[in-house]
C-alpha cells in the first residue's frame, strides 16, 4: 500500500514539473539580453547572416508559443536541448557536474547533522544552562553568517595561514584517479586509491563546513525547540514516574516525537544544499552544477538554465517525498 502511495505521489509530481518548465521558460525569455548577441560579442563576429543562422539554429526566430511547444515536447521525451554556449546536450552537461554537487551536499549534510543533533539534544536537556546559551548563540551566529564570508574566513585560516587544507578544486592536480561513478570519494574507495581518497577528503572539508554551517544551526534550534516541547508532555512524565532513566526517557520517548518537525527541516535543507550552493562552489572553485548554472545565467544559455532549474525542482519534490515516508516510520498513525 505504501509503495502505491509513493507511485501516486511521483505521478502527481509530473504536472508540477511541467509547470516549473513553463515558468522557467517564460522567465528566461523575459530576461534582458539576447544569447546570440552575447555569443557574437565574445567571438567578435558581426555578420548579419551568421546572427540569423544562429537564431534559426536555436529556434529563437520562431514565435514564443512555438518555442515553448518545442521545449515541452523535448522535456517529455527526456531531451532538454543543447547548450547555446557549449554546444553539448544539456542532459550530458548536468550529468557530468551533478556528482560533484551531490558529493558536496552530502558532505555538508553529514557535517550539519553531526553538529546539530548533539547540540540540539544537549541544549534541550540542559535548558538555560551556560552550555545551552553558548550553543544557541553559536547557532544564531551560524544562521546569520553569509556563506561566502565564512568560506573566505576558512580559506584565510586553514589554507593561507595554517596551510592545512587546499583552497579549491575537488582533488589535487597531481593525483591520478580512475572515475567510476563521478563521486571522487567513492571512486577512491572502489579503486583502492588511498592518495586520491585523502586528497578528495581534504578538498571536501572546507566547502562542506561552509555549506553545512547554516543547516547545522537551523536544525539544532528546531530540534531543541521540539525536544523541549516533548519533554514537557504527559507520556514523558509517565516514563519518569515509572523509573525510566533520564537518558532512556530522552532518547527513546521524547526524541522520537521531536524528530517529526526536525525531519521536515532536514528535508527542506537537503534541497537547499543541492540548489543553493552556487556561491560556495564559486568561492572554492568547486566544479559542480552551481558554477555551471551561474555561467549559463550570465551567458543567457536558456536550455542549460531551464534544465538545471528543473533538476533543482525535482530535488525538492523527492526530498519532500522522502520526508513524508519517514513520517510514517516515526509515527505510524500518519499516512502518505
Amino acid at each position: 500500500m505504501r509503495l502505491v502511495k509513493i507511485v501516486e505521489r511521483l505521478l502527481g509530481a509530473v504536472p508540477l514539473m511541467i509547470g516549473v518548465a513553463i515558468i522557467v521558460f517564460l522567465f528566461m525569455r523575459m530576461t534582458p539580453g539576447d544569447p546570440v548577441d552575447i555569443m557574437m560579442g565574445q567571438s567578435g563576429a558581426v555578420s548579419a547572416g551568421e546572427v540569423e543562422r544562429l537564431r534559426s539554429e536555436f529556434n529563437l526566430d520562431k514565435p514564443l508559443p512555438e518555442q515553448l511547444w518545442l521545449f515541452l515536447a523535448g522535456v517529455v521525451q527526456g531531451d532538454l536541448g543543447n547548450s547555446f554556449q557549449r554546444q553539448q546536450p544539456v542532459v550530458k552537461l548536468i550529468g557530468d557536474r551533478l556528482p560533484a554537487t551531490i558529493e558536496l551536499a552530502l558532505g555538508a549534510l553529514l557535517f550539519g547533522l553531526l553538529i546539530a543533533f548533539p547540540v540540539g539534544i544537549i541544549s534541550a536537556v540542559k535548558q538555560n544552562s551556560a552550555i545551552d546559551r553558548l550553543s544557541m548563540a553559536g547557532a544564531f551566529l551560524g544562521i546569520s553568517m553569509p556563506s561566502f564570508w565564512l568560506g573566505i574566513l576558512l580559506i584565510m585560516l586553514f589554507s593561507v595561514n595554517l596551510k592545512w587544507l587546499p583552497v579549491q578544486g575537488r582533488i589535487g592536480a597531481e593525483i591520478q584517479l580512475q572515475t567510476v561513478t563521478g563521486f571522487y570519494v567513492l571512486d577512491s574507495i572502489l579503486t583502492g586509491n588511498g592518495a586520491a581518497l585523502e586528497s578528495a577528503l581534504r578538498h571536501l572539508i572546507l566547502p562542506s563546513i561552509t555549506l553545512g554551517a547554516a543547516m547545522a544551526a537551523i536544525v539544532a534550534r528546531v530540534l531543541r525547540s521540539s525536544l523541549l516541547e516533548a519533554l514537557r508532555s504527559d507520556y514523558v512524565k509517565l516514563a519518569r514516574a515509572k523509573g525510566a532513566s533520564e537518558t532512556r526517557t530522552v532518547m527513546k520517548h521524547a526524541l522520537r516525537n521531536a524528530m517529526i518537525p526536525t525531519v521536515t527541516v532536514v528535508g527542506l535543507q537537503v534541497g537547499v544544499l543541492l540548489g543553493g550552493n552556487m556561491i560556495v562552489e564559486a568561492v572554492f572553485g568547486w566544479p559542480g552544477l552551481g558554477r555551471l548554472v551561474v555561467d549559463a545565467i550570465f551567458n543567457r544559455d536558456f536550455p542549460l538554465v531551464q534544465g538545471a532549474v528543473m533538476v533543482y525542482a525535482l530535488t525538492f519534490i523527492v526530498a519532500n517525498l522522502v520526508v513524508d515516508v519517514l513520517y510514517t516510520y516515526l509515527n505510524p498513525k500518519i499516512e502518505l
